[in-house]
């Protein structure tokens, strides 16, 4: 049976002896049955995440101007600030505005490889306007590094794996993002543009991600095995995991990366603001993956033959083999993707190819929609104009 809740794990309880294997027990269920938690006691001081959320609220407040010396398509780099409607989800626009940062790198050299212009300096809002944004902010994404490290190590252990099984995918200078991201609400938005999509169906990229949602709105949801979209309301004091495309790569689909999204607030409600941070990948690293016992694998075979269902999700999986020689190249056509007023400034060549693999696949699409009409027709003796099956019933 597809899960209709998301686990909510104790970290706490990983750091003691006594009950770190129940914990390991519980997140391996997490990772294998549903890939989206929540984890509690994280070991952050309370005035340091009141502060993140204080600040990242007010980066919003700037005056637009300010915002706008810090675009994203000032740099090849994906960072900086992204205006409302700027990102293309599951190509349908996403209402949200967001700054992008990351862990500090420098400019990248004439001689590396072009994704490595993923790695370059933040672009940080004035100081005379936010004095304590880039300080707190800098803080934060230290301990969340650390944190996401630990907890790594804490799903290797969970698979029967030793803790540094996934060590040699990290650079030593490891890049890490995190996002700062306003969903208004519909009231908000333009009048003939009020879609629910906050940030549409997507799977987070490189290992784990870990989202603190910073303000009383729901929104948002993961999605099951069987295409059911499941609450992810927020609970003070916790973080949601979701695991990524890279650690479901390294694993043989075993930790599966879970569907998720986030519906825009209601009318009248507010807007909503949340701080994903993504735990990154070498972006040197080439598609090996680590092997996984076989009784993890068992277990993992066994879950899916008692759903009796196959996995109803068309999101595009960004790290598939063969495909791409190393991951910063699918990462870098993925942002493309996403961003692609950033791509028509830097990356046009990478631009014009996604938007003929689109095209293509768009073709693909409509061609399976008419087979899948006519097998219908034939087999049910519906009349041509009759209506097609759901994606539930039948994926096209």
């Amino acid at each position: 049976m597809a899960f209709n809740r998301i686990p909510i794990l104790n970290l706490s309880l990983a750091r003691n002896a006594d009950t770190k294997p129940s914990f390991l027990e519980s997140l391996r269920s997490a990772l294998l049955e549903v890939g989206f938690l929540y984890i509690k006691n994280t070991g952050f001081d309370d005035e340091l995440i009141a502060q993140v959320i204080a600040q990242g609220k007010a980066f919003f407040d700037l005056p637009e101007e300010k915002k706008l010396e810090v675009q994203m398509k000032n740099a090849p780099s994906f960072l900086g600030y992204n205006k409302l409607g700027n990102e293309i989800t599951a190509r349908k626009t996403d209402w949200r505005e967001q700054i992008d940062l990351s862990t500090p790198h420098p400019l990248p050299t004439a001689s590396d490889p072009l994704y490595y212009n993923l790695l370059s300096p933040n672009q940080w809002p004035d100081p005379d306007y936010l004095p304590l944004f880039r300080p707190i902010y800098e803080s934060y994404i230290r301990q969340m590094s650390t944190l996401s490290t630990t907890f790594t190590s804490l799903i290797a252990e969970a698979l029967h794996l030793p803790s540094t099984a996934f060590s040699r995918f990290f650079d030593p200078d490891q890049q890490h993002k995190l996002k700062i991201v306003k969903y208004p609400d519909l009231s908000s938005l333009p009048a003939d543009q009020q879609s629910q999509q906050g940030v549409g169906p997507h799977k987070d990229s490189m290992l784990t991600s870990y989202l603190l949602q910073a303000s009383h709105h729901r929104g948002l949801q993961a999605q099951n095995l069987s295409g059911d979209w499941i609450d992810c309301p927020p609970i003070p004091g916790t973080l949601v995991v979701a695991i990524g495309q890279g650690l479901e790569a390294l694993t043989h689909g075993v930790c599966a990366s879970t569907t998720h999204r986030v519906l825009s607030p209601p009318a009248g409600e507010g807007p909503r603001f949340s701080i994903p941070f993504f735990q990154g990948v070498s972006y040197d690293a080439t598609f090996e993956a680590v092997d996984i016992p076989q009784e993890i694998m068992a277990i993992r075979e066994e879950i899916l033959r008692n759903r009796g269902v196959d996995r109803m999700d068309d999101v595009e999986f960004t790290f598939t083999k063969g495909k791409w020689g190393h991951l910063g190249e699918a990462t870098l056509t993925n942002r493309v993707k996403s961003h692609p007023d950033v791509g028509v400034r830097w990356y046009p060549e990478i631009l014009v190819r996604i938007r003929e693999e689109q095209r293509k696949d768009g073709e693909a699409k409509e061609w399976r929609r008419d087979f899948v009409k006519e097998t219908v027709h034939v087999e049910k003796g519906m009349d041509v104009e009759g209506s097609l099956p759901t994606m539930k019933e039948i994926s096209v």
